[in-house]
């Protein structure tokens, strides 16, 4: 059992009235090691046009309901294993910020003894570190030969953070929809497809309603991680609430590292799902190509 001072969010020094996860729920959700087990494709893409377009947080703060402030970002394993395997199936990752200001990662939550997780963070931290600005990305915007397969949005708390209130992400999403190509999230960032509904055409409805999802669960984020002080308070809005009153309906209520595949979107409920992913998005776009060839 732990005192209750192990249960209580440490001060962020860098700002004020921020908060990281507290020692206890640390405990719970950070592990040294994945479950990584190899990411051996046979069958892996040797071409050089198709490509996945990875977009990250470049936000450290996340506003609580009462003000304060999670130190947060995407987290490590979410982000890193499926680059992991995309990457092993030999795609092409270009990772893009809202505005190119860099990626923020979770780096309390970083798997230290993970000698394949530490080799893909390495390989990819100067992209990472200077990121393309998701607004030139677009450009004046995507066609049908535009060559990305697959959008992959990771997961963590600063998910929240810019990317659901994007009309560019927006853009980007209801043309992937459009365009029969593939949306990779999970954990907290499914909170991107709510972009979809910003600033969408007058008269389309939205493109995810009847869409089942994994997410990470709200009875989490409204329960168990404020009073093992995960973070320091209760959250503005819920993911898996703003996304049911858009008619998407999420199906997993625990984290187990489950996956889910509806149509083009490519979903996982947790930090535990992020190598069950990784596999399930790789064999995809990769069967994906196949039928294009």
């Amino acid at each position: 059992m732990s005192g209750s001072q192990d249960r209580k969010p440490v001060p962020d020094q860098a700002e004020d009235g921020a908060f990281f996860p507290s020692p206890f729920s640390l405990t719970q959700y950070v592990a040294p090691k994945t479950d990584f087990d190899g990411a051996d494709y046979p069958n892996a893409y040797t071409g050089n046009k198709w490509k996945v377009l990875v977009i990250g947080t470049q936000e450290r703060y996340l506003r609580m309901a009462d003000g304060k402030f999670f130190s947060t970002g995407n987290h490590p394993v979410e982000m890193l294993l499926p680059m992991l395997h995309l990457d092993a199936a030999g795609f092409d990752l270009d990772v893009a910020t809202l505005t190119g200001e860099p990626v923020k990662v979770e780096m309390w939550a970083f798997p230290n003894e993970d000698e394949a997780v530490k080799g893909i963070y390495e390989k990819y931290k100067e992209k990472m570190k200077n990121p393309l600005a998701l607004s030139d990305v677009w450009g004046k915007g995507f066609d049908k030969e535009t060559p990305y397969i697959g959008v992959f949005v990771p997961g963590g708390h600063g998910a929240l953070n810019g990317i659901p209130q994007s009309p560019v992400v927006g853009n980007i999403l209801r043309w992937a929809d459009a365009n029969k190509r593939y949306l990779i999230t999970l954990c907290h960032g499914p909170a991107c497809m709510l972009a979809a509904d910003v600033a969408k055409p007058q008269g389309e409805k939205f493109i995810y309603e009847g869409y089942k999802i994994d997410v990470f669960p709200d009875s989490l984020d409204s329960g168990a991680n404020i009073d093992i002080g995960y973070i320091p308070g209760k959250m503005k809005w819920l993911v898996g609430e703003e996304l049911k009153k858009l008619g998407v309906t999420p199906i997993n209520d625990k984290i187990t590292g489950e996956t889910h595949q509806d149509r083009y979107v490519l979903t996982g409920d947790s930090p535990l799902a992020s190598n069950n992913l990784g596999k399930l998005a790789a064999n995809t776009l990769l069967k994906e190509l196949e039928s294009l060839s």
